[in-house]
C-alpha cells in the first residue's frame, strides 16, 4: 500500500490540486457471518503517515464471543478499540457516537441489508467507503474451463447471502452440465449450506450459449441492467 501525494499547480490564475489528509478515527464494521479476515487487515492496517489514525472496530456476536480470527487480525494490527455489537444500530453508534463508543469520521467494512441501508442514511453525517448490495459473480467460460473451479467460484459468491447471484455463461453443454453436478457436490460439504442454497434457488443461473461472443453481449446486458438499476 502506498501512501498518495497532495498536489497542486497554477493555470489561468486558477489553483488546481488535491490535499491528501488522514482521517482522525475510522470505524471498522465486521459482519459476524462471514468476517473476511484478508479484508479486515486491509481496512485496518494504518496508511503510511498515519500514526495518529484511530481505529474502532465493532463486531456481532451472536454466540457471546467474537470470532477468534477476527481477534488475532485486530491484535495483530494493533486495534486497541473492540466494541460487541453490530447490525444498524453499530452503525449509528460509530457515526453519532454514544457514551462508550466515541463519533468516527468515516464507517467502512461491508454487512447485510440493514447495515447497508444504516450506512446509506448517515452519510453526510459522518463519511462511507461505498453501500455496497447483494454478492455477486459472472463467469464466462468455453469448454477449457475446470468445472470444479468454476462451481467453486459460484458457491464462493452464494454462500455469502440468500440475496445473491452466481451466474455462468459458457457455450459448452458438457461443462455446464459439470458444473452443475459440481455445484451440488460442493454445496453438501458447505456450512453455509442453506443460504447458499437459497441464492442458487432464486437468483442464480446457468447460461447456454451459441458462442462466446453471444456470452459477452449477454454479460454486457446484464451488466448494463445492474447498473441503471
Amino acid at each position: 500500500m502506498q501512501a498518495e501525494s497532495s498536489w497542486s499547480f497554477s493555470e489561468d490564475d486558477t489553483l488546481l490540486g488535491q490535499i491528501i489528509r488522514p482521517l482522525k478515527r475510522v470505524g471498522v464494521y465486521v459482519p459476524a457471518g462471514r468476517p473476511l479476515i484478508r479484508r479486515r487487515f486491509n481496512e485496518c492496517h494504518p496508511r503510511p503517515g498515519c500514526r495518529s489514525q484511530e481505529i474502532a472496530v465493532c463486531v456481532p456476536v451472536p454466540g457471546g464471543e467474537i470470532n477468534p480470527y477476527v481477534m488475532a487480525a485486530v491484535r495483530m494490527l494493533g486495534v486497541k478499540e473492540i466494541y460487541k455489537i453490530g447490525g444498524a444500530q453499530a452503525v449509528a453508534a460509530m457515526a453519532f457516537g454514544t457514551k462508550s463508543i466515541r463519533k468516527v469520521d468515516k464507517i467502512v467494512g461491508p454487512g447485510n441489508i440493514y447495515v447497508a441501508t444504516a450506512k446509506k442514511m448517515v452519510f453526510g453525517i459522518v463519511d462511507i467507503d461505498m453501500i455496497a448490495g447483494p454478492s455477486e459473480i459472472l463467469i464466462i467460460a468455453d469448454s477449457s474451463a475446470d468445472a470444479a473451479f468454476v462451481a467453486a467460484d459460484m458457491l464462493s459468491q452464494a454462500e455469502h447471502d440468500e440475496l445473491a447471484s452466481a451466474v455462468l455463461i459458457t457455450d459448452s453443454r458438457q461443462l455446464a452440465e459439470k458444473v452443475s453436478h459440481e455445484i451440488y457436490t460442493q454445496l453438501a460439504g458447505l456450512k453455509r449450506h442453506r443460504i447458499a442454497s437459497a441464492s442458487l434457488e432464486k437468483f442464480s443461473a446457468i447460461v447456454l450459449t451459441r458462442n462466446i461472443p453471444e456470452a459477452v453481449r449477454i454479460s454486457n446486458q446484464i451488466a448494463l441492467s445492474i447498473w441503471k438499476s
